[in-house]
C-alpha cells in the first residue's frame, strides 16, 4: 500500500486541476532503472488501468502501481514538499536501503 499525505493529495488535484486532467487520471508510480542509486521513481498521471495493476486509494487518490513497482514501493508514503530546501513530490520509502542526494534514486 501506498500512503498519500495531506500536502501531496492538495498538490495532486492542484496539478489534475492546472493540467487539465479529469477525475478519471489517477496517479501511478512506478520503479525504473536508472539515477545515482540504480533505482528511479516515475509519477504521472494514467487514465488506464491495467489487470496487473495494483489500485490504492488514500484521502480519495487513486494510487496505480505495477506488479514489479509494488515489490519496492510496498509501504511508501508520498509526500510533498515546498520548502526552501527543494520542491516537489517525496518518497519515504522504507525498503530503501540507500538515497542520493537529490532523493530521486535509491537501491533496496
Amino acid at each position: 500500500m501506498i500512503v498519500v499525505s495531506d500536502k501531496a493529495k492538495e498538490r495532486i488535484l492542484e496539478l489534475r486541476q492546472e493540467e487539465g486532467r479529469t477525475e478519471n487520471e489517477n496517479i501511478r508510480v512506478s520503479v525504473k532503472g536508472g539515477g545515482c542509486s540504480g533505482l528511479m521513481y516515475d509519477l504521472g498521471f494514467d487514465a488506464t488501468i491495467v489487470e496487473t495493476d495494483h489500485v490504492f486509494e488514500d484521502k480519495g487518490v487513486k494510487i496505480l502501481v505495477d506488479r514489479k513497482s509494488l515489490l519496492y514501493l510496498a509501504g511508501t508514503i508520498l509526500e510533498f514538499s515546498d520548502g526552501l530546501n527543494g520542491k516537489g513530490f517525496q518518497f519515504i520509502n522504507p525498503n530503501a536501503s540507500r538515497t542520493c542526494g537529490c532523493g530521486e534514486s535509491f537501491s533496496v
